[in-house]
C-alpha cells in the first residue's frame, strides 16, 4: 500500500510541503508544495489540519515507576534520600503490577507523540526475573518501537552500595539473563521494533567487574550500553571516596567510551569530559524535568553538542518526573536551557525537537529513525493547533513547543496508525486507568 500524507499544515522536512508518501512502513517520497506523488497511491490522508514531526524518541525511562508518582515518602527529596525512600516500596513489585505500569507508561508516551521508547529496568526482586519479557510483550501489543534496557544492580547496602539486598542480583545471574534476553529479543537490523541494551544501573549500585563484563557481552551481540552517570554531586563524591576517581574515569576503565553507549542525565561533567564524550561518540540523554524535581543541576547541553556527543531527550522515571509525556519535555528543555545559558537564543524550539528526534536516535545508535527522509521508517507524530492555546500562533512548528502541545492527534509507527483522533484503537483507557490505580494502591 502506498499512502500519501497530503498537504500538511506544516512539516519538519525540507521540500515536503505537499506531504510524503509511505510504502511498506518506509518513507519513499517527499512531495514538494503544489506537487503530486511520482507514482499512483492507494490511499490519501488529508493532513491539512496537522503539524507533522518525526516521531518523538524517548531515551530514558523507568516504566515501573508509574506506580509511585508523587509519593509522600519521596516528595521534595534529592536523589539519594529519594531512592532510599522508594527502594523498599519497589522491592514489593509484582509481575502483574509491572505489566500495568509498563502499559500505562507506553500509552502515555504514545499519546504525546512518542514512537520509540527506551526503558531502563534494573530492579529484580524475587519473582520479577522476567521483567524484560513483560516489557517486550506490552510494547509489541501496542505496536511501539522500543529499546528495553536489561538493567542490573549487584552492589547492595551490605557491600557499600545504595540499594537494599532484596532488589539486587549476583553478577553471574545478571549476565546469564542478559545473554538470554539478547538472544530472544535483540534485533539490530534497520527497521527493528525491539532492541535490547545492557544497563548496569549506576556507579553506586554496581561493581566495576559487572560494568566491564556487560561491555564485553554487548559487543558480542552488537547491542547498546546504557547507565546513569554524573547525575548528582553525591554520586561524584561517592566515586571519589570509594574508587578515588570521577564517574567518567570509571566508565572509561570498564570499556564504555565508544559509540552505542548513551548515558542518562550527564549533569556534572566538566568541559574536558564533554570533549572526551564527544570524541568517543558517547550520547547523553537530557532529562530536564527529573533534574529539576530532584534539584540535581543543569546538563551542559551546548558543550556536549559542540564536542560532537549525541544529545537526546528523556522523561526519566515517573517517580521523578511524575509523568511520561515526551512532548511536554521539549518545553521544559527549552526553558531550563535558556535559564542555564541566560540567553533567549541559546536553545530554540527546533533545537529541542531535534534533540527529541534525530539526537535521540543517535543516542540509541539508530540511523533508520528520527528524521522525515526517504528511506527512513515512517514514524510520524501529528498535532492539531485547534485548541485555544494555539490561537494566534504564526509559526506552527515552534508553537508546539512554545504554546505547550501535550497530546498528539495521530501517531504512525512503521507506516501503521497507532494513535487515531487522540486515542489508541482498541485500548480501553478508562479500564487501564482503573486497573493501574488499584495496583498503585499496593505501594502506598
Amino acid at each position: 500500500m502506498r499512502t500519501w500524507i497530503r498537504n500538511p499544515l506544516a512539516i519538519l522536512a525540507e521540500n515536503a510541503g505537499g506531504g510524503i508518501v509511505v510504502e511498506d512502513g518506509v518513507i519513499v517520497e517527499l512531495v514538494a508544495s503544489g506537487g503530486y506523488p511520482a507514482l499512483p497511491v492507494t490511499e490519501t490522508f488529508d493532513a491539512s489540519g496537522h503539524v507533522v514531526l518525526p516521531g518523538l524518541i524517548n531515551t530514558h525511562h523507568h516504566f515501573y515507576q508509574t506506580l509511585t508518582r508523587a509519593h509522600p515518602a519521596a516528595i521534595d527529596r534529592e536523589l539519594f534520600p529519594w531512592l532510599k525512600a522508594l527502594y523498599p516500596l519497589w522491592a514489593r513489585l509484582r509481575p502483574e503490577d509491572l505489566r500495568l505500569a509498563v502499559r500505562a507508561a507506553l500509552v502515555e508516551l504514545m499519546l504525546s507523540g512518542c514512537t520509540t521508547a527506551a526503558d531502563h529496568h534494573y530492579l529484580y526482586p524475587a519473582g520479577l526475573e522476567n521483567a524484560v519479557d513483560i516489557a517486550v510483550e506490552e510494547a509489541r501489543a501496542l505496536g511501539i518501537r522500543v529499546t528495553i534496557s536489561r538493567g542490573s544492580m549487584n552492589l547492595s547496602q551490605k557491600d557499600g552500595g545504595l540499594p537494599p539486598d532484596e532488589v539486587v542480583q549476583d553478577e553471574d545471574t545478571i549476565l546469564a539473563d542478559c545473554e538470554r534476553v539478547l538472544g530472544l529479543f535483540h534485533d539490530p537490523k534497520p527497521g527493528s521494533m525491539v532492541q535490547i541494551a545492557l544497563a548496569p544501573c549506576s556507579p553506586f549500585s554496581v561493581t566495576t567487574s559487572l560494568m566491564a563484563a556487560s561491555a564485553e557481552l554487548a559487543t558480542r551481540f552488537d547491542a547498546p550500553l546504557h547507565t546513569h552517570l554524573a547525575e548528582t554531586e553525591d554520586e561524584d563524591a561517592y566515586c571519589r571516596e570509594v574508587y578515588g576517581k570521577r564517574p567518567l574515569d570509571l566508565l572509561e576503565e570498564a570499556g564504555w567510551l565508544r559509540p552505542k553507549t548513551w548515558l542518562a542525565h550527564g549533569i556534572h561533567f566538566s568541559c574536558e569530559e564533554c570533549e572526551r564524550l564527544g570524541k568517543a561518540g558517547v550520547g547523553v540523554c537530557h532529562c530536564p524535568t527529573s533534574n529539576g524535581v530532584l534539584a540535581s543541576g543543569f546538563c551542559k547541553t551546548r558543550e556536549l553538542e559542540a564536542a560532537g556527543a549525541p544529545l537526546g531527550l528523556g522523561v526519566d522515571g515517573s517517580a521523578s518526573n511524575d509523568g511520561s509525556n515526551l512532548m511536554e519535555e521539549l518545553r521544559h528543555a527549552l526553558l531550563v536551557n535558556r535559564l542555564q545559558y541566560k540567553s533567549a537564543s541559546a536553545v530554540t524550539a527546533r533545537d529541542t525537537i531535534r534533540w527529541a528526534t534525530e539526537g535521540s536516535a543517535r543516542c540509541l545508535g539508530r540511523s533508520d529513525i528520527g528524521r522525515i527522509a526517504v528511506g527512513l521508517q515512517a514514524d510520524l507524530a501529528f498535532y492539531r493547533l485547534d485548541e485555544l492555546r494555539f490561537s494566534g500562533a504564526h509559526d506552527p512548528i515552534a508553537a508546539l513547543v512554545l504554546c505547550g502541545a501535550n497530546r498528539a492527534d495521530r501517531v504512525m509507527i512503521g507506516g501503521r496508525w497507532r494513535v487515531i483522533d487522540g486515542a489508541i484503537p482498541g485500548l480501553d483507557l478508562t479500564s487501564l486507568r482503573r486497573a493501574h490505580g488499584l495496583a498503585a494502591e499496593r505501594y502506598a
